[in-house]
C-alpha cells in the first residue's frame, strides 16, 4: 500500500483513538460509503471525476451521509480526502484504514490455505497456533488448493509458514539440486 494511504490512515485512526470512537463502527460507516460509491457506476464516476468541484462532492458526502448514518468523524474524513483531491483513491484508502484498525485492536488477518476442507476444531487449533505466533488474535479466511497435497499454508502479514507436503517436496527437491 502507498506510503499516502497509510499516513491517512494512521491520521483518521489516531482522531477516532483521541476522541474515543468506536473504531469498528466507524471502519463499517466509511466501508459502507466506498460500497455505496462502488456499487454506482454513476455515483462513481461523479466521486472520481476531477471535472467535479470539490464543493458539488462535498453536497454528494452530506447526501450520501445523511442517507446511511454516517457519523461526523467518517464525514470530515471523507472530506478530507475530497479536498486532497484523494476521491480516486478511496477502495485503497478504506483498505489501509481497516489494516490500521486491526493493527490497533491486536488483530492480525491470516490466509490459510489448506490441501482439503478443515474441521472446526481443526480450524480452531490453527487459529490458536497463529495467534500464539503472532502475539494478536487472528481473523482467518480460508481456501482450498489440491496441489499441496496434505497439510497447509499459513500467510500471516508478509510472513509464509509453508506446512504442505508440496513445500516440503520442493526443499527437498531444492537441497538434493544444490547438493
Amino acid at each position: 500500500m502507498s506510503a499516502a494511504f497509510s499516513r491517512y490512515a494512521r491520521a483518521f485512526t489516531d482522531v477516532l483513538l483521541e476522541k474515543q470512537v468506536d473504531l469498528t463502527r466507524a471502519l463499517a460507516e466509511l466501508q459502507s460509503v466506498a460500497a455505496s460509491v462502488a456499487s454506482s457506476p454513476e455515483l462513481q464516476k461523479v466521486w472520481t471525476s476531477p471535472a467535479i468541484s470539490a464543493v458539488e462532492k462535498q453536497k454528494l458526502l452530506g447526501a450520501l451521509a445523511s442517507k446511511g448514518g454516517t457519523s461526523q468523524y467518517v464525514q470530515n474524513f471523507l472530506a478530507v480526502l475530497i479536498d486532497h483531491g484523494r476521491t480516486m483513491d478511496l477502495g485503497h484508502i478504506v483498505a489501509s484504514v481497516e489494516a490500521e484498525v486491526a493493527s490497533r485492536l491486536g488483530m492480525a488477518d491470516a490466509e490459510i490455505v489448506s490441501a482439503r476442507a478443515l474441521s472446526d476444531d481443526e480450524k480452531r487449533s490453527l487459529e490458536q497456533q497463529v495467534a500464539q505466533l503472532s502475539g494478536k488474535q487472528v481473523r482467518a479466511r480460508y481456501s482450498l488448493d489440491a496441489s499441496l497435497l496434505g497439510g497447509a499454508v499459513v500467510k500471516l502479514g508478509s510472513t509464509v509458514y509453508d506446512g504442505s507436503v508440496k513445500g516440503r517436496l520442493e526443499k527437498i527437491r531444492a537441497s538434493l539440486g544444490a547438493a
